[in-house]
């Protein structure tokens, strides 16, 4: 047996019947908050301040990658290398 129950309704009303709580006011309040917190950073969202950003992060990173493949090569040519006790 098969039932199907068809219930409109508004998310208040649906809400209230199943005793959840009313999260609008603190849903505004954090909406305001992230507004007021962005309108502040503006400036770190130009443009240039976000390649400046991200281009000193990507020499930081583009260095350490490079020093890793030389250890690794080095660490391989001790083990694998041409260093052999004959």
């Amino acid at each position: 047996m098969k039932v199907t129950v068809n219930v409109e309704c508004s998310p208040e009303e649906a809400r209230a019947f199943l005793g959840l709580p009313d999260v609008e006011p603190l849903n505004d309040y954090i909406m305001q908050q992230m507004k007021q917190r962005l309108e502040q950073n503006i400036h770190s969202m130009q443009p240039e301040e976000m390649l400046k950003n991200w281009s000193s992060l990507g020499v930081t990173a583009q260095d350490q990658f490079f020093k890793l493949m030389q250890s690794a090569a080095q660490a391989s040519l001790n083990t694998f290398g041409g260093k052999t006790d004959k």
